[in-house]
């Protein structure tokens, strides 16, 4: 338990631990130093989220580099394994919903479909074209993998309440919502 002289109060009404300073706001005091009539007060905000981006995406790349993946494949492959019932999608939607070029895609594909994790077939509706078809072998993978990954991002919120979490993650919602379109991209 805290003293009252030991938290505060936000709006939603979340009991927060007074915390110490920490890189952001020693970033944030220097560019006020610096430039006194900037406004800078945004980037309490996304400061943290970009350093906690980096270190979920950090975490994530050690899990996934244990099954030789990396955080790119294993979008591809939840993007097929989303794609019901075939689990199966043409290049173009893949790197469109992932948002990389067609040539980045082409290679991603290449070395999942060399190690059998998906398979290329004909495009039914149109001669020239191909789909993208997860394989078995990774659909397993791919739930190993984010089994061991759902883990650790639990691990990684622990110290946060279920409040604290849907208040986190409400506001959160919020801020991606006027950055990009609820479909994402």
């Amino acid at each position: 338990m805290f003293l009252a002289s030991e938290i505060f109060r936000i709006s939603s009404g979340i009991l927060i631990p007074a915390l110490e300073r920490d890189w952001v706001d020693n970033l944030v005091e220097q560019w006020s130093g610096l430039q006194p009539g900037l406004p800078v007060d945004a980037y309490h905000v996304t400061g943290r989220i970009s350093r906690i981006a980096a270190r979920i995406a950090q975490r994530q790349d050690e899990i996934f580099a244990r099954y030789g993946l990396n955080r790119g494949d294993v979008g591809v492959l939840s993007a097929l394994v989303m794609a019901r019932p075939s689990h199966t999608l043409s290049p173009t939607q893949l790197f469109r919903g992932l948002m990389l070029s067609s040539a980045g895609m082409t290679k991603r594909l290449d070395r999942l479909e060399s190690r059998g994790l998906v398979k290329r077939r004909p495009d039914p509706k149109d001669r020239r074209g191909v789909t993208i078809q997860l394989s078995e072998s990774g659909r397993r993978l791919l739930t190993k993998a984010v089994a061991e990954n759902t883990k650790t991002e639990a691990e990684i919120l622990k110290g946060v309440s279920s409040k604290e979490r849907r208040f986190l993650a409400d506001s959160l919602r919020a801020l991606l919502h006027e950055l990009e379109p609820a479909t994402g991209g």
